[in-house]
């Protein structure tokens, strides 16, 4: 099982990443006419690298509840959402809002674009899997 585990978690971790990407630019875009408002993104790169560095992570933890009254809680190491960083805008708009459509729309499309292709090769590895365990 904890073989499958890491055959999967790549696939796994990039398109967790990439759907919060995709929350990102969604937010961005949302907001091209609010004033003031600071277009955002991260890094794919460098939050998949860290996504995948398994010797930085802390145990999964959950607490120990010693009153019927306490809250259950959990602590995950997955990779959550990454630091977001402010981009630069390439001409500066009148309303300090920093969201350039044009290329917000590119880094949608080719976010979506990686995404797709992610969960194609994803659903291609399981096919096989399955075919193996089958014959």
């Amino acid at each position: 099982m904890d073989r499958l585990s890491q055959e999967l978690s790549f696939f796994q971790q990039s398109i967790a990443l990439r759907a919060n990407r995709q929350e990102v630019l969604s937010a961005n875009i949302a907001n091209a006419d609010t004033p003031n408002y600071k277009a955002r993104d991260f890094d794919f790169a460098t939050a998949m690298q860290n996504a995948m560095d398994t010797r930085m992570r802390l145990p999964d933890t959950s607490l120990a509840l010693t009153s019927p009254r306490h809250i259950p809680a959990q602590a995950s190491s997955q990779a959550g959402p990454t630091d977001l960083l402010y981009r630069n805008p390439y001409q500066a708009s009148l309303d300090g809002n920093t969201v350039d459509m044009n290329v917000e729309r590119v880094q949608f499309a080719d976010n979506a674009l990686h995404y797709q292709s992610s969960m194609s090769v994803l659903n291609q590895q399981i096919k096989d899997m399955m075919r193996a365990v089958s014959e």
